[in-house]
């Protein structure tokens, strides 16, 4: 007789995990179907010669991540400050020269005043959107057909200004600001409370000590055979009573529910059917803003010496920026609108540029890293991305039926959260094995 599971998830990152965690943990009969050799998905993590943990994908969180820590703590691991603590003092690297100090100090003080008052009126029309429900603020086509670079210009922001929020951007890997829906940037900013521009403190103080892939390793380690590595899906065929999956080899799997956590890019290449053409539709519609990672690893943090705290912004280099992922390793990101200039260049002189930009700002040690990692997020097949982007007019686009489901059919993962994140993984995750439980 063939085995029908409870459920199927497809794919093994943060929240195909969480969900299978909770749904074994309830009892159920669960089977885990990952394309890759590893589990993780956007979360990954390599050794040093020394032991050092180095983070490839994503490393950090906030304090209002409530998902993502209680899942830590029930994993036994533990939760620390991250990069925004550190002593020192940003750096700028900016087209007419390298300036250290916080609060862009290239800027005048009028400029500073500008911005300020922006940031608070950003933070207070921000308060007026409900995170969970966008699409019910009477003004919310317009907020989402505005960009939130035309917002700042009608509100008075100078070129200054302008420059220093596109600068803050590219450290982030994002967009550009013009790219970017307002109504999407104001809802990110108010499931984190309402504190303004995106800021460091709010959104990435904290990091698991034992580095964020063990996050995912654990959970993989307590699912043990239920997850079937190197298993692509082809095709999904959703049922009232029992659906089925078929894998690239042909194998073809029966469950009650099949909880979908497969990032927004390789799940358009998947046929799915039994589920509404609105639903696809909003699917499909998904984006990632394509990213690169790169982290170079040194014997110590040297730029400490230089009263550099490791975090920069880069205005016109390949990297956007830097952050301090542990003693002696930097993080950076390639953001979107560089990507065309980092895939021209010959792959190996890649790493030789990398660190020629890394050498402008932290000086000649920069240029000596003991080893270094590159990954393309935006090339993997399995990601075709790294973290979630709306364009003006895609999020009321989709409306209401981003993050819900179609039961048996449940759609889980970063993407289908407020603006992507480990957070967004973990808690979609739970939310979907406690509603199959209960279901």
């Amino acid at each position: 007789m063939t085995r029908t599971y409870d459920a199927i998830v497809a794919g093994a990152g943060l929240a195909g995990l969480s969900a299978a965690r909770d749904l074994m943990t309830a009892g159920l009969d669960v089977v885990v179907l990952e394309a890759r050799a590893r589990a993780g998905g956007r979360v990954e993590q390599a050794t040093t010669h020394d032991g050092r943990l180095v983070q490839l994908g994503g490393e950090v969180i906030g304090d209002f991540h409530t998902y993502y820590r209680e899942l830590v703590a029930e994993l036994g691991l533990t939760i620390g400050p991250s990069f925004p603590d550190l002593p020192g003092q940003s750096t700028w690297l900016m087209q007419d020269g390298r300036w250290l100090g916080e609060d862009m100090p290239w800027m005048s003080a009028h400029e500073h005043a500008v911005y300020e008052r922006l940031d608070r009126e950003f933070a207070t029309l921000a308060r007026t959107v409900d995170p969970e429900d966008p699409w019910s603020h009477p003004n919310a086509l317009a907020l989402d057909q505005m960009s939130f670079g035309e917002w700042l210009r009608r509100e008075g922001a100078s070129p200054q200004v302008i420059r220093a929020l596109e600068v803050r951007s590219f450290a982030l890997g994002d967009a550009a600001i013009n790219r970017r829906s307002l109504l999407a940037e104001l809802r990110q900013d108010s499931k984190a409370g309402g504190h303004g521009f995106y800021d460091y403190d709010v959104w990435e103080n904290l990091k698991v000590l034992e580095g964020s892939a063990t996050v995912a390793l654990r959970m993989a380690e307590q699912l043990d055979y239920r997850i079937r590595y190197s298993t692509p899906i082809e095709e999904i065929a959703i049922n009232a009573h029992v659906s089925s999956v078929r894998s690239v080899n042909g194998e073809v799997l029966l469950g009650r529910h099949v909880v979908c956590a497969i990032p927004a890019g390789p799940l358009r290449d998947i046929r799915i059917s039994g589920v509404s053409k609105e639903r696809l539709a909003a699917l499909h519609r998904l984006q990632h803003s394509p990213t690169v990672k790169y982290v170079p690893v040194y014997p110590t943090s040297f730029w400490e010496e230089n009263g550099q705290n490791g975090t920069g912004y880069f205005e016109s280099t390949l990297l956007g920026g830097t952050w301090v992922q542990a003693d002696g390793i930097f993080s950076a990101l390639v953001p979107v609108d560089r990507l065309g200039a980092f895939q021209a260049l010959p792959s190996h002189r890649r790493s030789e540029v990398f660190r020629a930009e890394l050498v402008s700002a932290y000086g000649p040690e920069a240029g000596e890293p003991e080893s270094e990692y590159i990954r393309n997020w935006a090339g993997g097949p399995w990601t075709q991305g790294y973290s979630q982007s709306w364009r003006p007019g895609e999020l009321t686009s989709i409306g209401p039926l981003h993050g819900s489901h179609e039961p048996p059919f449940w759609i889980v993962g970063s993407d289908q959260w407020v603006s992507g994140y480990m957070e967004g993984a973990v808690c979609t995750g739970r939310q979907a094995a406690a509603a199959i439980v209960n279901y």
